[in-house]
Parts: C-alpha cells; sequence; structure tokens
C-alpha cells in the first residue's frame, strides 16, 4: 500500500497483505481483493484510528480494505456529525422511537445479546454460516484486543430491540456491525441506531461517525446515502459525495 503511506509515521509499522481474489459479496458477477494489515502485528487503538482516516475497516481482529483491480464501487464514507441534517423521514423514525432507551454497556458475553444475534441472523442471512456463529465465533465478530468497542443498546423498557457495536476513533465513532428483533423491522432500529451513534458522537464531541463502505449498485449497501452529508473517501482525501 502506498497511498498516503507517508502521511502518519504510525503506517510505516504496519505490512500489508492482499487477498485472493474471491466472488463479491456485494455486486453479483463480480470479483473482489481486500488488502489488510497483517493480522499477526501488535496493533494499538491509534493505528486503527489512522487507518480508518484512509479508508480502512475492522471485522473481528481484521483490518481491511477493498483492493478490486478493475472496480471501485465501494467507498469509504463518514458523516460530519455537526453538519447532519435527519431527512423527514429520519425524523418520524426517530419520533416512533421516541420511548426507546439507549444504553452503553463495555464489550462483554451476553445471552441476551448472542440470542438476539442468532435471531437476526436467522431472519436475515439464513444458510450463510453466520446465522450457525457459536458464542466464541460472535465475541470474534464483535470483539477485538486492540479497539475501544462499546455496545450500543436500543430497549423498549424491559425489551431488548436492538445492538449496535460501535468502536471509538480519535476522531469519531465507528459503526460497526448493528443487529436488531427482526419483529422491531418497522420501527426503522437499523436507522434508529445511527440516529443514536451519531448523537452519541456529537456529545462526547468526535467530528465523525464512520458508516464503512457505501456501494450504489447495492441495495443493500445504498441505505447509507439517506444520510447527509456524506463525505467519501477518494483514495487521497474525503470529499462531500454526490449519491444522487
Amino acid at each position: 500500500m502506498n497511498d498516503r503511506q507517508s502521511f502518519h509515521p504510525l503506517l510505516n509499522e504496519l505490512q500489508f497483505f492482499a487477498s485472493p481474489e474471491h466472488p463479491c459479496s456485494y455486486l453479483d458477477g463480480r470479483t473482489a481483493t481486500s488488502i489488510f494489515v497483517d493480522p499477526s502485528l501488535l496493533l494499538t487503538p491509534q493505528h486503527y484510528s489512522v487507518l480508518a482516516t484512509i479508508g480502512f475497516r475492522r471485522s473481528g481482529n481484521y483490518i481491511y480494505r477493498p483492493h478490486c483491480r478493475n472496480c471501485r464501487a465501494c467507498v469509504p464514507v463518514r458523516i460530519p456529525v455537526e453538519q447532519f441534517q435527519p431527512t423527514r423521514s429520519q425524523r418520524r423514525t426517530r419520533r416512533a422511537n421516541d420511548d426507546l432507551q439507549r444504553v452503553i454497556r463495555p464489550v462483554e458475553f451476553i445471552d441476551e445479546h448472542y440470542a438476539l444475534y442468532r435471531r437476526y441472523m436467522q431472519h436475515r442471512h439464513p444458510g450463510g454460516g453466520m446465522d450457525e456463529d457459536d458464542p466464541d465465533t460472535y465475541m470474534r465478530v464483535l470483539d477485538s484486543y486492540w479497539a475501544s468497542t462499546e455496545l450500543l443498546e436500543l430497549r423498549d423498557e424491559q425489551h431488548l430491540l436492538a445492538v449496535a457495536v460501535t468502536d471509538r476513533l480519535a476522531d469519531g465513532l465507528s459503526a460497526v456491525y448493528t443487529f436488531f428483533d427482526p419483529d422491531a423491522a418497522q420501527r426503522g432500529p437499523g436507522t434508529q441506531a445511527i440516529l443514536q451513534q451519531i448523537e452519541l458522537a456529537r456529545e462526547r464531541q468526535l467530528p465523525y461517525l464512520y458508516l464503512g463502505y457505501w456501494i450504489g449498485e447495492s441495495e443493500k449497501m445504498n441505505y447509507k446515502r439517506r444520510f447527509q452529508p456524506l463525505e467519501g473517501y477518494d483514495g487521497h482525501q474525503w470529499r462531500t459525495l454526490d449519491t444522487d
């Protein structure tokens, strides 16, 4: 990796590898390659924060970024939280969920969370493998030894509706993964989780919420365009995106 490797001295401590080509998870008929940080290295939250500013993402203990030869469909995106303006639909979602309690917890195994994760995966991704994750695999999805991670719960009295896995970075929060009660999908718990993460970043005076990758051609990833303004990383700098 040579784009902005001299941007921060911490990057010079790292070694990067490229994955073999594999079928793309988001766009049918395409292949994908990722570049990832050597997983044997002892990383720190500082490494992670710097890598997030150049478009990298966390999955468990792995930090990666798409590195496809003939495709640039995956755009790293973030919300500048002080400039964020909710749409009419997002304001309705927020009002509809005013009764929910937001609870911030440290990462730990909680039976209630795991049961909700299994229900969500069995409903949203049946037969994909993740719907059969055992507790150890589940915790590897959530946690990392070098990340500063919290679990943002949304609760209706005693009923757990959603859990948003959230990493703290030097300049913001990163929305890692959200799972929710499939029976409450009409309440928009995924949207509400992002709205709560935006609010949490504001409360902590952190300027950005990182959302991972926006893929305009992928219906399941295109929802991120609804959060405006949205900045995208073009390989050199962050720019306000025109997603229309």
